[in-house]
């Protein structure tokens, strides 16, 4: 567990982008009750944190062949805008669906043929979005093999989707660390971590459980 990976758990939680909440779930847009709401558009709002995870991102991008970065709509599009500026890349984002009127572009930016891009997401859960983001890069003659984010939840059914894709996916850091920062830092008590815990290995049926 790097130093860096703990940090970041702990700023999303500092901060209120990440809110536990165990005994009085949130209802995700799938209908799936979750005891976690991830929101880190927040840590655009903070500076230092905002920083970190620029940082963050430039220590794993520096070793990756890529011509471009990319952002994936909608909370991925600022975190990819400025680590394209940090590195001094071009930069263009994908969207969830192509614009309705204009151009219709799904892709805003420029992509030559046979670039190599890097993705850049907010989070990861099930990699739907992230992967259908995959899909139009490649469907526009780019390449890319790589999605960076700042969070991920762990789940199977995402490592699965994404090895389908023969596409990686990178986080600063993710749900088991989040937890052992949480216990750490007095956010949770023990018999919460329990249900936490048991909501990774089947969030479709963890209220029935």
């Amino acid at each position: 567990m790097s130093q860096s990976a703990k940090t970041i758990a702990r700023n999303l939680l500092q901060i209120n982008a990440i809110k536990l909440s165990p005994q009085k779930p949130f209802t995700w847009a799938s209908g799936i009750k979750s005891p976690i709401y991830c929101d880190n558009r927040l840590t655009l709002s903070h500076p230092e944190i905002r920083s970190n995870i620029i940082k963050a991102f430039t220590e794993v991008i520096k070793e990756m062949d890529y011509d471009i970065i990319g952002g994936i709509a909608t909370a991925g599009i600022p975190h990819g805008a400025l680590l394209a500026d940090r590195m001094e890349k071009p930069y263009l984002y994908v969207r969830s669906k192509a614009k309705a009127h204009g151009r219709q572009n799904k892709i805003e930016g420029k992509l030559p043929q046979g670039a190599k891009v890097v993705l850049v997401e907010d989070l990861i859960s099930t990699g739907m979005s992230s992967l259908q983001a995959v899909d139009a890069i490649r469907d526009a003659g780019g390449k890319v093999d790589t999605v960076l984010s700042i969070f991920n939840y762990g789940f199977q059914r995402a490592v699965d989707a994404f090895e389908a894709k023969k596409c990686t996916f990178v986080s600063l850091s993710n749900y088991d660390i989040l937890l052992d920062e949480a216990v750490d830092c007095g956010y949770l008590e023990s018999n919460d971590l329990e249900l936490l815990t048991s909501w990774k290995k089947d969030p479709e049926n963890w209220m029935n459980n």
